[in-house]
């Protein structure tokens, strides 16, 4: 009896090591601080006495900072979605022409998702428009549009980086990789349908994919808690507005691409998630759009996705 007693005992001062040593290791975590001496600053492009407003650009580079903070995101105040810049610093178009006043939040964000915020309010000038392009994406009243899949290329990878003496210009195109036709044939990709549309003076776009799911790339499977590509259940519904603003980027510029970009609100895409509603148009006409749009989850990722006004047949 005395050794079962013995016994007994042992074990329970095993227990309280082990839930003392996890009280230990949970403490170690340290304590949930939320950022502080939060700072936002911006620099309209072009502004100056003559054109307080800016050049027409309607581009504007924020810069934010706060103690304690693990990242941050900017809120725009424009209908645009809300976008990561773990660095604090981030340039954005403001596309609506004529003068605007809009609300700029920075929220930081610091451990166990504790968040400070600052917002500022600015005006800003843009000038401009692409009338053609608004045409041949909605086709004056609405229009819907298709994976290309039967054509080489439909998707495709490149670099965003810059190679000093690269005569190939590798970073205006896909040359890491690129589909052959119907390669992702069985995904939700090519049962989606990509909608704009005229409604009033508002171009807008929806998603729509009898499948409920989305195509997701190893960039940004943590979105979804994805371990490989593939179809994922996403919620991409709903209608979203539509602004066209100019690109700014080094493909745009050394491609001589068209130097528009459709930026799709509340966080719309077309299908193939890359955390970005920024695409970047390299041409487009009354049939074909061909599209650039950077991968969040990975900053050297662009990808190119080329679009038909018809619906291929395999």
């Amino acid at each position: 009896m005395i050794n079962k007693n013995k016994n007994i005992l042992g074990l329970l001062v095993a227990a309280l090591l082990i839930l003392s040593s996890c009280q230990q290791e949970e403490y170690s975590l340290g304590d949930l601080i939320s950022p502080s001496n939060v700072t936002l600053s911006y620099v309209i492009v072009g502004a100056d006495v003559e054109n307080p407003y800016g050049d027409g650009s309607g581009m504007v580079n924020f810069t934010g900072s706060a103690d304690h903070a693990i990242t941050t995101n900017y809120d725009f105040g424009d209908g645009n979605s809300i976008e990561l810049a773990p660095s604090g610093e981030i340039s954005h178009v403001f596309s609506k022409t004529g003068v605007h006043l809009y609300n700029v939040t920075l929220s930081a964000i610091g451990t166990g998702g504790l968040s400070s915020s600052k917002t500022v309010s600015l005006e800003v000038f843009s000038s401009f428009t692409d009338s053609v392009a608004v045409q041949h994406l909605s086709g004056g009243d609405s229009k819907t549009w298709y994976f290309a899949a039967d054509q080489a290329g439909h998707i495709g990878l490149g670099p965003t980086f810059v190679t000093p003496g690269d005569d190939q210009l590798t970073h205006t195109w896909d040359n890491w990789w690129s589909a052959s036709p119907f390669e992702k044939a069985g995904t939700s990709l090519y049962e989606g349908e990509y909608v704009f549309a005229i409604d009033g003076d508002n171009l807008t776009f929806e998603q729509i994919n009898s499948t409920g799911q989305a195509f997701f790339q190893g960039d940004n499977l943590a979105i979804v808690g994805g371990s490989a590509e593939g179809d994922y259940e996403y919620d991409f519904t709903g209608v979203k507005n539509v602004s066209l603003g100019p690109s700014s980027s080094n493909a745009t510029i050394d491609g001589a691409f068209r130097g528009t970009t459709i930026n799709i609100g509340d966080g719309g895409f077309m299908g193939f998630y890359v955390g970005s509603s920024k695409y970047e148009i390299v041409s487009i006409n009354e049939n074909i759009l061909k599209v650039r749009v950077e991968s969040v989850g990975q900053t050297d990722h662009a990808w190119y996705h080329t679009f038909s006004d018809t619906k291929p047949i395999q």
